[in-house]
């Protein structure tokens, strides 16, 4: 599978790397053995970039993560993790669904974007992977704590790069305009941005995007499927993690006319669209299963017609300025 590097980290990341969100019980449980399986058909598939965090499943996503991959090649794949929430021992029972994770809720997130929060939660989440390093830390969603994400948090990251702990940095939210102000008041190698570069938002293509290219960084765009609405838009599919409204509904079901038309799925064509604009890095595909993982890397593969894009903004459903992609996502060089 193609790579791309990660700014100027020379930390290199496939074209499809896999999210770890869905194995650690997003929405619905997912089995030990189920997990593992997953994780190995991305491996099968030539995916070598693997995201989490301790947010996923209270700890669980990292846990699984690091078994999986324990095995492998340190040097053969990069990882990446979050910072910004602590996880500690909690007295609650039951599950983690208040937070959207079917887990044991046998811990409690605290946030903390302190520098030493920052060093804690990475040394907690080299512990729970059972891994030697990370090659990408993200300070994770630091919307409401902004001030103190960039005067203590930052500085933390940009010391641990420079000691050689990691070997790139950058932040991972639901939003732009804060990873924008990322890109050009530091020195991070990459951002990622979830949902808000898609088929059917673009709102990261305003400032976001260009400032990447500008300063020769890169993006890592997650939620490409807007919660699930771009893989299968029918009433109650999630868009943003919460019911679609109906006008977002109605969109998503023209696109899928629109694209099957030309007998593409609407999934592959959602997958593709990032990979438009020349600051895109990695597409990020949470899987729970292994034919998830398969269904993704098929959809990747796939030739789409430049009809489907033309028709699109024909259609009023893809704005004229929007850059879409050609051929396939292709790199300098391929991970075996």
């Amino acid at each position: 599978m193609a790579v791309r590097t990660l700014g100027h980290s020379g930390v290199p990341v496939t074209t499809l790397g896999f999210g770890g969100a869905s194995i650690g019980g997003l929405y619905e449980p997912v089995g030990e053995d189920e997990a593992a399986a997953t994780v190995d058909a991305a491996w099968a598939a030539g995916i070598r970039y693997f995201d989490t965090a301790p947010h996923y499943g209270l700890g669980l996503a990292e846990r699984r993560i690091g078994a999986a991959l324990r095995s492998r090649p340190r040097d053969s794949y990069v990882l990446s993790t979050k910072v910004g929430r602590v996880l500690e021992p909690a007295d609650g029972h039951g599950d983690d669904l208040g937070h959207g994770f079917a887990a044991p809720a046998t811990l409690r997130r605290r946030w903390d974007f302190s520098a030493d929060g920052i060093r804690r939660s990475l040394d907690d989440s080299l512990t729970r992977l059972g891994l030697d390093r990370i090659d990408l830390i993200l300070l994770h969603d630091p919307d409401d704590h902004e001030e103190q994400a960039f005067r203590e948090a930052y500085p933390a990251l940009e010391e641990l790069r420079s000691q050689g702990v990691v070997h790139a940095i950058g932040a991972g939210m639901n939003q732009s305009r804060m990873l924008t102000r990322f890109l050009t008041d530091t020195d991070v190698d990459a951002v990622l941005c979830a949902g808000r570069y898609t088929l059917l938002e673009q709102g990261a293509l305003d400032a976001l995007l260009p400032a990447a290219q500008q300063a020769g960084k890169s993006v890592i765009i997650g939620g490409v499927f807007n919660s699930g609405l771009l893989t299968d838009p029918r009433p109650g599919a999630r868009y943003d993690y919460a019911a679609a409204p109906e006008e977002v509904l109605h969109r998503a079901v023209r696109m899928r006319e629109m694209t099957e038309a030309h007998d593409v799925p609407l999934r592959a064509a959602a997958l593709r669209f990032p990979f438009g604009h020349p600051a895109v890095a990695s597409v990020l595909v949470g899987a729970r299963s292994t034919e998830e993982v398969h269904d993704a890397e098929a959809q990747l593969r796939l030739r789409l017609p430049d009809d489907v894009w033309a028709d699109l903004r024909t259609e009023g459903l893809l704005p004229e300025h929007v850059p879409v992609p050609t051929g396939v996502p292709t790199g300098e060089k391929s991970l075996r």
